[in-house]
């Protein structure tokens, strides 16, 4: 069974998670810069089956558009032009890092651990998958 994706885009950095291949768990993959997402997109998929690919769009409190708005939606048109086969699904992410934050600290990570903002795109990316998989069931 194919894996699932999520992106969790930023200017700089992104974030990637994956399930595993009976799309039971998400866990962080990696994080990469921004310049380099498509060409490690391109050597992830040719190696590893995947049936789609969720990505987190920024939202205000209030539901509207926030100034990376429009950059994760360029994202999407890049990754619909590379990967023309792959579906690309937006989902909500307000939160996701405030919550990515707080697990750090719940699981104990050291205050030096919890200032790299790598870990916390990758943790991000893992939780907009997770709550995708619990929304589909």
């Amino acid at each position: 069974m194919p894996r699932i994706m999520a992106i969790d885009y930023g200017k700089k950095r992104t974030g990637l998670a994956v399930t595993d291949p009976l799309q039971l768990i998400a866990s962080g993959l990696t994080t990469v810069a921004t310049h380099d997402l498509i060409p490690y997109l391109k050597k992830y998929l040719a190696a590893e089956q995947v049936e789609k690919i969720v990505i987190g769009e920024p939202k205000n409190l209030d539901g509207g558009a926030t100034d990376a708005t429009a950059l994760v939606t360029e994202c999407v048109r890049i990754l619909k032009k590379n990967f023309p086969d792959v579906p690309i699904v937006k989902v909500d992410e307000r939160f996701t890092s405030k919550i990515a934050f707080q697990s750090m600290i719940a699981s104990g990570l050291k205050k030096k651990d919890r200032q790299n903002k790598a870990l916390v795109d990758e943790i991000s990316a893992t939780i907009i998958l997770q709550e995708f998989l619990q929304s589909q069931h």
